[in-house]
């Protein structure tokens, strides 16, 4: 039995599908603060708080426990920086009780959520999992804070973990049955869709004097489905290697907001309403990562490699549900 913490969201029920579509049995723990039931469609779902340790219990003492996967985290940059206590509560704190619990009861196999926001400003494109890593804000820093504490529990406690680096995590499921929902929503792509299809007003692109090609910043586009066709892969590495170990998950290319926003016009057939704004505060001018690791050892291969793929999906998910369940 599989353990998604946090199953309810829009990486962890990508993975909730996968799993169950190749046979294996899943429960989902979610408080739905961020999460939506609408898409806990396969397996149990207990409805519990990581901050309770006795709702986190509850599920282990109902249930045999193989693994652990962690997606519960709270991931707005710019709120961390207003909220900082938020964050080190939840993506830390919360976290802490979780991996507790899980020694108390014996279960040694953890897949964690991290994010490339670990490394800060790179020093090298596309970036490799051996770059310093050196967070500029408090979400970035309680990713890094969980990867020290997975390495000590680790050492004195024998949990096997693998860490997972997403670079941005985007698309859909190409059936439109589950698929990016956040509110507020942040993430470039989807709020370019939701310009072109009339759910905003609006699309802005934050800064364009970066020192890149167009001016503004570059980033690398991961499929959701990708990110957790790797979680698998990692589940299974633990069982056959029993050794920890952590990797970056990108395609390894970097396209421009411009790049973007020119991509979605073409798919939407729209004209989207862009209106440009300072940049903002930590953002750095690339951010590409290496995921050569993650192939060499994992035997990871990304499906979705084409950026226009990804937007495709991600419209197909956004147009089906602008009236149903998506809230701007």
């Amino acid at each position: 039995m599989i353990l998604i913490v946090g199953g309810a969201g829009y990486i962890g029920s990508a993975v909730n599908k996968i799993l169950n579509n190749i046979g294996y049995e899943t429960i989902v723990f979610d408080n739905l603060s961020n999460g939506h039931i609408e898409l806990v469609k396969w397996g149990k779902f207990y409805k519990g708080d990581l901050a309770n340790i006795s709702d986190i219990e509850n599920v282990f003492i109902q249930n045999h426990i193989d693994c652990v996967m962690h997606f519960s985290a709270f991931a707005y940059v710019g709120e961390s920086v207003e909220n900082p206590a938020k964050y080190y509560r939840n993506n830390v704190s919360n976290t802490l009780n979780l991996l507790d619990v899980m020694i108390k009861y014996g279960v040694k196999r953890f897949i964690f959520s991290s994010t490339c926001a670990v490394y800060g400003i790179p020093s090298e494109i596309p970036i490799p999992e051996n770059h310093p890593l050196n967070p500029l804000n408090p979400y970035g820093m309680t990713k890094f804070m969980v990867e020290k504490i997975l390495k000590d529990y680790d050492k004195s406690y024998g949990l096997k973990y693998v860490s997972f680096r997403y670079f941005n995590a985007s698309g859909a499921d190409p059936s439109a049955e589950i698929g990016e929902w956040h509110e507020p929503e942040t993430h470039l792509i989807p709020l370019a869709i939701y310009n072109a299809i009339g759910l905003r007003e609006y699309i802005t692109v934050f800064g364009t004097d970066y020192p890149t090609p167009d001016g503004t910043c570059v980033r690398d586009y991961i499929h959701v489905n990708d990110i957790a066709k790797a979680h698998i892969l990692g589940m299974e590495y633990l069982k056959s290697n029993n050794r920890s170990d952590f990797f970056n998950l990108g395609n390894g290319d970097g396209f421009s907001v411009r790049e973007i926003l020119d991509i979605v016009e073409k798919i939407t057939g729209k004209k989207l309403n862009i209106v440009y704004g300072n940049r903002r505060e930590g953002d750095p001018p690339f951010l590409v990562g290496s995921s050569k690791k993650a192939k060499d050892v994992l035997g990871w291969e990304p499906e979705f490699n084409n950026i226009y793929d990804i937007i495709e999906t991600a419209y197909k998910w956004h147009l089906k549900n602008k009236n149903n369940v998506l809230k701007v």
